[in-house]
C-alpha cells in the first residue's frame, strides 16, 4: 500500500478511543501477570537464579516474533492482527495461573512474549496511522495509556492478593475484561494502515547515531524490565513488607510512568531532548540509588516513584529521534533501534537473578541502576 492518507470510515474520536482501548488491554494484561510474579514463584518454589531463567522465555519469545509479527501486520494488515492479538493474548494470560511446573512457565512465557510483541507492533501501526490523519503528535498519549493500564492492572493485583484469589481467576476476570472492551470497540478501529516503506526491508545495520540511540533505549529498556519483573520481589524480600503491600512499587512505578508520559511532550518542548535525556538517566539512578541504600517501605516506594518518572520519555524520545533519520527511512531506523532496545528486555531481569543469587539482590539493582545513568552518559555523546 503508498504511503497516501487513508481516510477512516469511522470518526477520528472513535478511532482513538478503539486504538487506546487496545493499548490499555495490552498494558492491563502484562501489568496482572507482572502482580503475580512473586506468588508464581513462591508456588513453583524458584530461587532468584531460577526464577531469573524462567522469565528469560519471556523476551525470547518477544525477540523471535520481531520480523514474525512485522510480516503478519504488514500482510494482513494491523486491523485484523491487532483482532488476533486481543483474543489469544489475555488466553494466555489465563493459561499463565494453570501452570504447575517449571517446564509449563517457560512454554507459556514464550506465547506471551510472542503475542505480546504481536500485540504491540499491531496496535502501534494502527496508532501511527491515525497520528497521520490527525496531522499532529498523539502517539504519547497512547502509551501513557498503556502506562495508566499497568497501574490499573497493579492496583487490580494487589486487591485479588488481599482477597486471597489465586492468580487464575484473577487472569480470568481480567481476560473477560478485555473481551467485553474488545466486542464493544473493535468496530472502530482503523480498516486501512498507513505504509510508507513499502517492500524495504524490516531490519538494517545501524549506523552510529542509530546505534547510540539502541543503547540508550535498551539501557532504559532494562530498567524496565527490572521494574516489570523484580520489583514486587524485592519488596518482599529486601524491604520485607506484608504480602498485600508486595505489588506497592511496581504500582508506585507505573503510576509514575504512566503520568510522566502524559506530561512529556510538554517536558521536552521546554528543555530540548538531550537534557530530557540527560534529566531521565540521572532520576532513574537515583530513584534506584534510594530504594538500594534505604530500603524501607516508604524510601522503596519514593525510589521506585522516580524511576518511574525517569523512564517514562526515553524510549518515546528515542523512537521520535530515530524516526527522523535521514540515512534511512522511518521503519527501518525504527526497526533498527528497536531491535537493540529490546536486548535490554532479553537480558535485564535473568541478570538480575543471576547476580541475585551469586550476591545480593541489592547489589542487582545497584547494576541496574548503573546502566540507568549510563543514558544520561550516552545521551550527552550523541547528536540530536
Amino acid at each position: 500500500m503508498d504511503s497516501t492518507l487513508v481516510q477512516p470510515l469511522v470518526s477520528k474520536k472513535a478511532a482513538r478511543l478503539s486504538i487506546g482501548a487496545f493499548f490499555f488491554i495490552a498494558g492491563l494484561c502484562f501489568a496482572s501477570w507482572a502482580s503475580r510474579i512473586p506468588d508464581i514463584k513462591q508456588q513453583l518454589q524458584l530461587s532468584d537464579g531460577g526464577l531469573g531463567a524462567v522469565l528469560l522465555a519471556l523476551p525470547v519469545g518477544l525477540m523471535v516474533s520481531l520480523p514474525f509479527s512485522g510480516w503478519l501486520v504488514h500482510h494482513f494488515g494491523s486491523r485484523k492482527m491487532v483482532l488476533l492479538a486481543a483474543i489469544l493474548y489475555p488466553l494466555v494470560l489465563c493459561n499463565i495461573g494453570l501452570v504447575q511446573q517449571t517446564w509449563q512457565l517457560v512454554v507459556v512465557l514464550f506465547a506471551f512474549g510472542l503475542l505480546g510483541n504481536l500485540f504491540n507492533i499491531s496496535v502501534n501501526t494502527q496508532a501511527v496511522s491515525l497520528e497521520v490523519l490527525y496531522g499532529r503528535s498523539i502517539m504519547a498519549s497512547f502509551h501513557g495509556i498503556w502506562s495508566l493500564a499497568g497501574f490499573t492492572g497493579a492496583s487490580i493485583g494487589t486487591l485479588m492478593i488481599n482477597f486471597h484469589l489465586a492468580p487464575f481467576t484473577h487472569f480470568c476476570t481480567i481476560a473477560a475484561t478485555a473481551y467485553l472492551m474488545v466486542a464493544l470497540l473493535y468496530r472502530n478501529s482503523l480498516r486501512q494502515d498507513i505504509n510508507a516503506d513499502g517492500d524495504r526491508p524490516l531490519f538494517a545495520r545501524p549506523d552510529a547515531t542509530l546505534l547510540k540511540l539502541g543503547l540508550i533505549a535498551m539501557c532504559c529498556m532494562v530498567c524496565e524490565g527490572a521494574m516489570f519483573d523484580w520489583s514486587g520481589v524485592y519488596f518482599q524480600k529486601v524491604v520485607a513488607v506484608s504480602k498485600g503491600l508486595i505489588p506497592l512499587g511496581y504500582t508506585a512505578f507505573m503510576c509514575t510512568m504512566a503520568g510522566g508520559r502524559f506530561a512529556g511532550d510538554k517536558l521536552v518542548t521546554r528543555l530540548g531532548t538531550l537534557r530530557m535525556l540527560q534529566f531521565s538517566g540521572l532520576v532513574i539512578a537515583t530513584g534506584l540509588a534510594i530504594a538500594i541504600i534505604f530500603p524501607t517501605l516508604v524510601t522503596a516506594t519514593l525510589g521506585f516513584m522516580l524511576v518511574g518518572i525517569g523512564v517514562s520519555s526515553v524510549v518515546p524520545l528515542v523512537y521520535g529521534v530515530a524516526g527522523k533519520s535521514t540515512v534511512f527511512s522511518p521503519g527501518v531506523a525504527l526497526a533498527a533501534v528497536s531491535t537493540i532496545g529490546y536486548l535490554g528486555f532479553l537480558a535485564g531481569p535473568p541478570m538480575i537473578g543471576f547476580i541475585a543469587q551469586a550476591a545480593s539482590l541489592r547489589l542487582s539493582f545497584a547494576v541496574i541502576a548503573v546502566l540507568g545513568f549510563t543514558t544520561t552518559i550516552i545521551s550527552t555523546k550523541t547528536k540530536f
